[in-house]
């Protein structure tokens, strides 16, 4: 028999690619890790593991395995969903990792209506970039993550995840006040090719959009300065250090008295951004409410 609790790990170790990481993400030592994938490969017969690099590689049974690993997690995630619904009533903690703007779009109006709708329902958020907080959802220190599409990222046949598209909003350029295509009413990017750009650090999604963006118009841009705090971005802009892309939401709020913010024209650069749970929990008493608040919410933006 197969202890479901060694399917974890194999699937924690799988997601890092090392046994000192899947170690530190389940909060094991290397040696417990190592220990109980020994196990597993007695209670298998097969091998699971091979050594790649500094790493380590999943063999082809162990990718056989890790396939039913989802399944069996999941429904064991279903399990315990149906029976904290059986439980009488709703009150409880859950944790959502999430973006700055996201909180600021989505989740922060969501955390507002539950206070009203499902007072037992208490909401704990951890600011993570677009890119992190799956991450967190996976390694189980998060029960909900917002997040937003990036290369690299889970599919979304993805056997770990359930995924809620949320929102899609455009990129704006963001131009010097005095740039010579500020007058105009909206900006081609191909225009913008000979300009230093300012942008966030490679891994961020916002950098990512801002790439592929460029590329379709036909150029790569020419980053002087990086930061993923967009505050600081439009700061640089305003300054005269290049121009940038950023996303429609961010820019709400800002004093923008020394850039002007031009729609862009042709294929707009968009980040779509979207919940996701671990598979089989999206019913859970707890965080079927929180989804259905995000929705909501979501559906009250304004059109990008």
């Amino acid at each position: 028999m197969i202890d479901p609790r060694r399917l974890r790990i194999l699937r924690a170790v799988a997601d890092h690619r090392t046994v000192t990481a899947a170690a530190a993400a389940l909060y094991l030592t290397p040696s417990a890790v190592s220990q109980q994938l020994a196990a597993l490969e007695q209670e298998t017969g097969h091998a699971l593991l091979t050594r790649s690099g500094r790493g380590v590689r999943l063999t082809a049974a162990g990718e056989i395995l890790l396939g039913h690993a989802h399944e069996v997690l999941a429904q064991l995630e279903r399990a315990e969903a149906e029976l904290a619904a059986y439980a009488e009533g709703t009150a409880g903690e859950v944790t959502v990792a999430a973006f700055a703007t996201g909180i600021a779009e989505v989740l922060a109006p969501a955390i507002a209506g539950l206070a009203r709708s499902h007072p037992g329902i208490r909401l704990r958020v951890r600011d993570a970039e677009g890119d992190e907080s799956l991450p967190l959802l996976l390694d189980g220190e998060a029960d909900l993550a917002l997040a937003v599409e990036y290369r690299g990222a889970p599919g979304a046949d993805d056997g770990r995840l359930s995924v809620l598209p949320l929102y899609a909003e455009p990129f704006d350029a963001v131009l010097p006040a005095g740039h010579p295509l500020a007058d105009l009413p909206e900006v081609a990017l191909a225009d913008l090719s000979g300009s230093d750009w300012v942008g966030q650090y490679p891994g961020n999604p916002c950098h990512d959009v801002t790439l592929l963006a460029c590329e379709l118009a036909g150029f790569q841009p020419r980053f002087r300065h990086l930061s993923d705090d967009f505050r600081a971005v439009t700061a640089l802009v305003g300054a005269g250090a290049g121009v940038a892309l950023v996303p429609r939401s961010a820019l709400r709020g800002m004093d923008l008295k020394e850039v002007q913010v031009r729609p862009v024209a042709g294929p707009a650069a968009t980040r779509r951004v979207f919940a996701a749970t671990r598979r089989g929990a999206e019913t859970h008493p707890l965080i079927a409410p929180v989804l259905a608040a995000l929705s909501r919410e979501a559906n009250r933006l304004p059109t990008h």
